[in-house]
Formats: structure tokens, sequence, C-alpha cells
């Protein structure tokens, strides 16, 4: 449930550029740039902010993070000033960026070892979910009761959990400070730095295409279909997700390799489907079906080359995740504004191939056979 509020405050603009840039009088440019604000927060402070909160207990952290998520998506519900919502999505995404930094190594704490895989990847679902379900229903809702309304759901959604939380979640003690490693000692572990620069060319080609997903599909004619392609995105993401939870504690490796390598046909796909619309809807399926286990995957991938350092590696994931966000947004918009969103694909289709050769080559270290 987390993840879900999580994902559907850091996603939800994406779907509602149009209704935000004529609600703030702003430019479709800048309205996807609260997606980039959410992302700078989480950028900036996952790392120090972990590094500072390792000692705490989690559950108390958890709480800490959503009350974080209440009251900054109450503010940008009410508020009317452009530079007061974004500053409001900026301190959300340092809620995110301290719950993602922390999620994984609590869900893994949770079950046997040979369960970690699985519990991530059910801990996980509540992304995809809120890709399948919350973002196309906010994008609906939004159009028809105004944006405004959605973030004050979310808000709703943030006061649920925190009672939920108080009265089932279970606790963990943070880490000692003995079993600390410095930043950079953890950075140079074998492994991590592939995964890490993986993390950021993948999420990078997902964040170019998924913020400015309106205005690529108005291109494209399907203007009055951006629910419906958010709908499709999610719903296979939970199949992609459902598929990595079944696989990943014996195939991880290949599994990888394969979501790569069908984003990048997902991509030629989009490059040269301009003119049918049902291959645009088979491409999006088929990106959705790719994406959707990415975070499982490289999250558990992290987690076992990082070993009992898993928490500041996970912050340091988190850091290349929204930077990739930040960045697909910021690349996006000088996509959109000098060469037109028809170049989006191919923008996409390079970097997987960089993520693609690298996963490849780090058969060794990071994304390892299980077999190996």
């Amino acid at each position: 449930m987390a993840g879900f509020i999580c994902i559907l405050t850091e996603t939800i603009p994406a779907g509602l550029l149009p209704q935000i840039s004529e609600g703030l009088h702003i430019s479709e440019a800048l309205a996807g740039q609260l997606v980039t604000a959410y992302a700078l927060g989480t950028l900036l402070t996952a790392i120090p902010l972990t590094a500072a909160t390792s000692s705490w207990r989690r559950r108390p952290l958890l709480l800490l993070c959503m009350s974080g998520f209440l009251l900054f998506n109450s503010v940008t519900a009410l508020s009317s000033s452009y530079g007061l919502t974004i500053m409001a999505r900026f301190m959300a995404g340092v809620s995110s960026g301290i719950l993602w930094g922390m999620s994984a190594g609590y869900a893994r704490r949770m079950v046997p070892d040979a369960l970690k895989g699985r519990a991530m990847a059910i801990a996980m679902l509540g992304a995809p979910i809120a890709l399948a379900l919350g973002v196309p229903a906010g994008t609906f809702l939004g159009v028809f009761a105004g944006w405004r309304i959605v973030f004050g759901i979310m808000s709703l959604l943030a006061v649920l959990l925190i009672l939920w939380v108080i009265r089932k979640m279970p606790d963990f003690a943070g880490q000692a400070s003995t079993k600390r490693r410095s930043l950079f000692r953890v950075f140079i572990m074998p492994g991590v730095r592939p995964i890490l620069a993986v993390v950021l060319a993948w999420v990078l080609a997902h964040n170019i295409l998924y913020t400015y997903i309106a205005p690529f599909l108005a291109a494209l004619g399907l203007v009055e279909r951006v629910d419906v392609v958010l709908l499709v995105f999610g719903v296979t993401s939970v199949a992609g997700i459902a598929l990595i939870g079944l696989l990943i504690d014996r195939m991880q490796r290949a599994m990888v390799l394969i979501s790569l390598a069908g984003f990048a046909v997902a991509s030629i796909l989009l490059g040269i489907g301009s003119s049918t619309p049902m291959l645009i809807y088979v491409a999006v399926a088929l990106w959705g079906l790719t994406f959707g286990g990415a975070a499982t995957l490289l999250q558990t991938a992290l987690a076992e080359a990082a070993g009992d350092h898993a928490d500041v590696a996970q912050a340091m994931l988190v850091t290349a995740w929204n930077l990739a966000i930040g960045g697909g947004g910021l690349i996006g918009a000088i996509l959109l504004e000098m060469l037109g969103v028809m170049t989006f694909p191919w923008a996409l289709l390079l970097l997987v191939i960089v993520a693609l050769l690298i996963a490849w080559l780090a058969k060794e270290h990071g994304f390892r056979s299980k077999r190996g």
C-alpha cells in the first residue's frame, strides 16, 4: 500500500498534464516538471537520509514517510501557486526516497532466505497496481472531477495506511552502527555499479515516454485514449511482476535480459506503428509486461550484491532511479519542444540497448545466474 501511494503520487501528473497546465496556468512542459521536482527531492536526499536513519526502527520510519505523503499531497491539492506546488512535490519526493531506501530490506526481513525474492515481488505489487488501476482511474477522475480531487484522495489513502501500519505492521530494529559501511565502500562492492548503470539507462528510457505519454498519444491521434493506454500498460505491468515473482528465485539473470530485450522490441513497435493504433496498443502491452517487474529484478540483484549493506545500496538505487525520472522529465521536455514526440521511441531504443549490453556483460557480478 505504501508503494501504491508512492508510485501514484509520483506518476499521476503524467496522465493529467493538460489539466494541471490549465489549472496552474502553465505550459505542459512546465507541468511535466512536477514529476521532475518529485524525482529531484528523492535524488538529493535518498542516500544521506537513508544513512542518517539506518539505525531507526523500521515502523516509526515508515509512519514518518507516510505522514509526509499525507501533508505534501494535501498541499498539492490545495495550492494555486506553481512555486508552492513544485516545493510540495519536492518534499513528497523526499518521503519517497526514504521509503524506497528501507522497503527492500524491510520486506526481506519478514521471510526466510529461500523466499526473499518472492517476498520483495509481493511487497512491490503496490507499484504496478498503482500503474494498472490507480493512474488510469486517477486520470479518468482528474479529467471529469479535477486533478486536485485526485491528490485529495491520495491524502485520504495515506491516513488509512497510517492507521493500518500502527495496528498491523511488524517492527524491526535498525542497523547497528558496528555493521555500517561507508557509502564509497558499498558503491565499489562487486556488482553494485553495473546494476546502478542498468537502473539509470532502463528507467530513463521508461520515463522519457511515460512522463509525456499524453502529448505522444496526441501526436498519434489517440489523445482521447490516454486512460485506456495507461490501463493497458498497468494491467500488463501487474502480469509482468506476477511472472517475475514466480521466476525470480530461479531465473533472475535471464528475466533481466528478456525484459530489456522485450522493451527494445516495444520501442521499435512504437516507432514504426504511428499510423496503426492496434500496433501501439501491442507495443504498450509489451512495454508494461517487460517493465512491470523491473523494480523487483533490480532491487533483488542489488540486495544480493550488497548483502548486509542492502539498505545503503537501495538508497543508491533510489537515487539512480530518481535521477532517471528527473532526467526523463528534462530530456523528454527537450525532445518535445525541439525535435517532436516521434523521436521518443528511438531515444528509448538507444538507452535500452545500452542497459542490455551492461547487464549481459555483468554475468560475474551483478546479474549473476543462480546456477553460477
